[in-house]
């Protein structure tokens, strides 16, 4: 009987070795001098620093099934665009800044050059919103993963000043809800997109061009997430609530920083839908309410500020417009779009 080895079994050290090697540059580009140590340790290490009372925002988040998009493309390099970008807008909603990012990928079998893309995506965007890329994981799981598949998820940290923690409770009746375009579909909603398209059996439909999209429809669904780190960052302490759109659309987002009592009222129109949902609408004839329910519709995060901040902060905010108000809650409806 041949002697078994762990690559006979489906993982090959030396090529997860090689692929580690790859990465460096990408990594250490992020790195700032908080970052204490360098590649290969155990843990990653940092230090904090500049803050009065610090408090720690954190969140894990993945990009869900729009993996499946950048394989099919074979364009690997925006996906950890969309997972750093959405976990930057996470811990944005609570006033944070990040410090420093982790990321893990599972696949079927290492291919150095797709790992190097998916991280070259995660640096560059970490750079892009000052974060470090302070380490990782990648995993080689034969039998758990398909050749050709992968997954990818993330954890990021942020911190805030004690007293500039943004929860929403400051929100009152009155109030002016803001709406911030959003780049797409962001990271929400492809199961969906994948299933009326019939991606999984006809790939190749990614590759047809539509007059309204102005691209192809690969091209449109895999544009990346959008991060309102730097556009929203001066204007945070006019504001008093943030929510990210992301699965569950606005019903199921808004009312996650609304305090008891108060309901979100969104006027239809006031925001232009992007042509990609107008498609899928059409394509899938899904009824209105779902597609509320599953897509961002147009609008990446919404703001809620006092009447008397908006129209300055309608100046600064690039794209922001009023979608809506907050008013005393209607039973038990807390988003009414109308």
């Amino acid at each position: 009987m041949a002697k078994l080895t762990y690559a006979s079994a489906g993982v090959d050290i030396n090529a997860a070795d090689q692929a580690k090697r790859r990465l460096h540059a990408h990594v250490r580009s992020t790195f700032g001098p908080q970052v204490l140590g360098d590649i290969g340790l155990f843990s990653g290490l940092y230090q904090l620093s500049g803050f009065r009372n610090p408090v720690l925002s954190a969140s894990t988040d993945g990009v869900g099934t729009k993996v499946k998009l950048a394989q099919a493309l074979g364009r690997h390099d925006s996906i950890g665009v969309d997972l750093v970008h959405h976990c930057v807008n996470d811990i944005l909603t609570s006033g944070a800044r990040p410090l420093f990012f982790l990321d893990y990928i599972g696949l079927g079998k290492m291919d150095s050059s797709v790992v190097e893309a998916i991280v070259s995506g995660l640096a560059r965007a970490c750079k892009g919103v000052g974060c470090a890329l302070l380490g990782g994981e990648t995993a080689e799981m034969p039998g758990t993963y398909k050749v050709g598949d992968y997954d990818l998820a993330g954890c990021i940290v942020g911190a805030v000043e004690r007293d500039e923690v943004i929860d929403g409770s400051k929100i009152e009746a009155g109030d002016v809800l803001l709406g911030l375009p959003s780049s797409g579909l962001h990271t929400n909603g492809y199961s969906l997109a994948r299933r009326i398209f019939d991606l999984d059996d006809s790939p190749r439909a990614l590759e047809k061009h539509y007059p309204e999209l102005g691209r192809t429809l690969g091209e449109a669904l895999l544009e990346p997430h959008r991060s309102y780190l730097a556009d929203l960052g001066p204007s945070l302490p006019k504001v008093r609530g943030l929510a990210h759109i992301t699965g569950g659309g606005l019903p199921g987002n808004v009312p996650r920083i609304l305090p008891k009592g108060l309901a979100a009222r969104f006027k239809e129109g006031s925001w232009p839908v992007l042509p990609v949902f107008d498609l899928i609408r059409r394509q899938g004839q899904v009824d209105k309410s779902e597609m509320y329910r599953v897509f961002n519709m147009g609008l990446g995060m919404i703001v809620a500020v006092s009447p008397a901040d908006a129209d300055a902060l309608l100046k600064v905010l690039p794209g922001a417009m009023i979608v809506g108000d907050v008013g005393r809650a209607d039973g038990a409806h807390t988003v009414t779009i109308s």
